[in-house]
């Protein structure tokens, strides 16, 4: 038997696409969402169900942020994906009579996963996403982490604001998954101490951050911290392990044998070819071949497993305690971009316990101790620079300044209403609104604007919801209630991401 490393290691997904339906399709809107859906979160969770039914459970700790989830409960998405699959599946037969031996190979090895995800659709996720999360977290195998409405970068929201849009979002958590999260993933994993207190009030227990935030406060990265004054726990991950996979030049997506994301078939749209080799163009890349990838995983499962448990011995020696590892990604790297990665998770998880590596959820881990003290917890995030640059710097701050009139403007609105009695009743206008503000103040739009991707999709999305923000604002506040309710109706037909929001149960 192999002998227990000291410590504990938590792998953190972060699962989050913003807001799609009703806006573009292809090649930038609701694609988005079907390729994640088929390619990352469908085989995520067949290696999920694989490893329960070995008797696998707190295997990870899956962040699914409240406007993903409510897409993968939208009832027109849930059919537009399965047609999806449908249509990929009928790619790949057109391919199979190809007289290339090579493209009917990969014909059938792509027919094989379409028509998997699309039996999967018709079963599995037959529901929507609710069902097949709750069933995760219920049987144990899985920590669900919660998070503000519509991924907002926290650190630059007004605080009422901030603690809304957390309220709104662990309530949708509730409403749809019937249970309320005590952890979140702060979006961007921005943090700054103004928000602590929204953070208490809105009962959350921990939290994921960037190892900068906490090594420039004074701590490693080997260990959850308590933010000095509060209850809160700040978990950092571990980029020395991380990076392993994350880094875009050295991580193991890069190796030669995997699937190359970027070169597709003119026609079918199927990934033919493999990485090769980096820099290597479309006419240099070797043709795809499973087996040499799978051997690949092998490989570097391996290398991933030996590096985890040299960095929890590490952290013993160096600290005089058991240490905590956290390697946290964006979900999406698995199976959309990494067209491996589901395979390789369920892989690392059954080889990390097989070498005596504890393998937890954060939410276990700090039950178990690993909590090493306290910090005074500075501002950060996981952006370029570990600052606030990607969502306030120049290239945004245009995006950032029209934010932040936006949330006053809310304010303004909502205070109006409150003081005047009218909000003893449901109201559907402002319930809208709120939600076209908190569509409007995704992180997204800034982020895909400072990275130079979609930006021209990026700044049109950001300038729509702000202007029907204003809109519909300028409707109430001159007391047209019959045009609001038609504004308000209007915008729900593509906007109304969270069904079930109230804005009376809000704080003032």
């Amino acid at each position: 038997m192999t002998a227990a490393v000291p410590g504990a290691f938590c792998l953190v997904l972060h699962s989050h696409l913003p807001w799609l339906p009703g806006h573009g399709v292809w090649p930038l809107g609701e694609e988005w969402l079907h390729q994640a859906w088929g390619e990352s979160y469908v085989p995520l969770v067949a290696e999920l169900d694989a490893l329960a039914a070995e008797g696998h459970r707190n295997v990870l700790t899956l962040g699914v942020t409240p406007v993903l989830a409510a897409q993968l409960d939208h009832p027109r998405m849930l059919t537009d994906v399965a047609t999806w699959a449908a249509l990929w599946e009928m790619r790949t037969r057109e391919m199979g009579f190809d007289a290339d031996p090579h493209r009917r190979a990969m014909a059938a090895h792509e027919y094989r996963a379409a028509a998997r995800t699309r039996e999967l659709f018709g079963s599995r996720w037959a529901g929507g996403g609710a069902p097949v999360l709750r069933s995760l977290r219920d049987a144990g195998v899985v920590e669900l982490l919660g998070g503000p409405a519509a991924h907002p970068f926290l650190p630059l929201l007004v605080p009422q604001v901030a603690e809304q849009a957390l309220e709104a979002g662990l309530d949708d958590s509730l409403w749809r998954l019937g249970e309320r999260p005590r952890g979140i993933w702060s979006p961007e994993c921005g943090f700054s101490p103004e928000l602590a207190p929204a953070l208490q009030r809105a009962g959350v227990g921990h939290f994921v951050v960037d190892e900068q935030t906490v090594r420039d406060a004074g701590g490693h990265p080997g260990a959850a911290w308590r933010v000095r004054g509060s209850d809160l726990v700040a978990v950092p991950r571990d980029l020395s392990v991380t990076d392993l996979i994350w880094s875009s030049r050295s991580g193991y997506p890069t190796a030669g044998a995997y699937r190359d994301f970027h070169a597709r078939e003119q026609f079918t749209g199927i990934r033919l070819w493999s990485v090769t080799g980096p820099g290597v163009d479309t006419a240099g890349k070797a043709p795809y071949d499973p087996a040499a990838a799978d051997a690949q995983v092998d490989r570097d499962v391996a290398d991933f497993v030996e590096a985890v448990r040299r960095r929890l011995l590490d952290h013993v020696e160096a600290q005089g305690r058991p240490g905590l590892v956290v390697a946290a990604y964006d979900t999406e790297l698995f199976g959309h971009w990494w067209h491996e990665g589901p395979v390789f998770l369920g892989r690392a998880v059954r080889a990390l316990r097989a070498a005596g590596v504890t393998v937890t959820t954060v939410e276990k881990a700090i039950g178990s101790g690993h909590v090493a003290g306290e910090l005074d917890l500075g501002p950060g995030s996981w952006g370029a620079g570990k600052d606030f640059s990607v969502w306030d710097g120049p290239a945004v701050a245009d995006i950032a300044r029209e934010n932040a009139w936006l949330q006053l403007r809310w304010l303004d609105v909502l205070a109006a209403e409150r003081d005047a009695g009218r909000l003893d009743r449901r109201r559907p206008d402002l319930d809208q609104l709120l939600c076209t503000v908190f569509n409007a103040l995704s992180s997204d739009w800034a982020f895909l604007v400072t990275r130079g991707q979609s930006v021209d999709y990026a700044r049109r999305r950001a300038e729509e919801h702000r202007h029907d923000v204003h809109a519909l604002a300028q409707l109430i506040e001159d007391g047209r209630h019959t045009e609001a309710l038609t504004e308000a109706a209007r915008q729900a037909r593509t906007d109304r991401t969270f069904p079930e929001l109230d804005v009376r149960t809000l704080r003032a």
